[in-house]
């Protein structure tokens, strides 16, 4: 039985890396950048399936950042 399936979004990236709170504002799944602020400090959000509060987290390509529903694969 499966209880959920999570959509997976490649989310590009041109440096070497991006910090937690810009992803999930870049990929459109927040509002703006306070609302990133409140939901990683929450622990809203989880990379690579834990859970981290640290919006400022340096997200590498090949981390996956999980968000409401939604998984967000970071690639270069």
């Amino acid at each position: 039985m499966i209880i959920g399936v999570l959509d997976m979004i490649d989310f590009t990236i041109k440096d070497d890396f991006i910090k937690l709170g810009q992803v999930i504002k870049a990929a459109g799944l927040v509002d703006n950048g306070a609302e990133a602020k409140v939901v990683v400090q929450n622990g809203e959000v989880k990379v690579n399936g834990e859970t981290d509060v640290r919006r400022g987290r340096k997200i590498v390509p090949g981390d996956v950042v999980e968000f409401n529903g939604e998984m967000i694969r970071i690639v270069k």
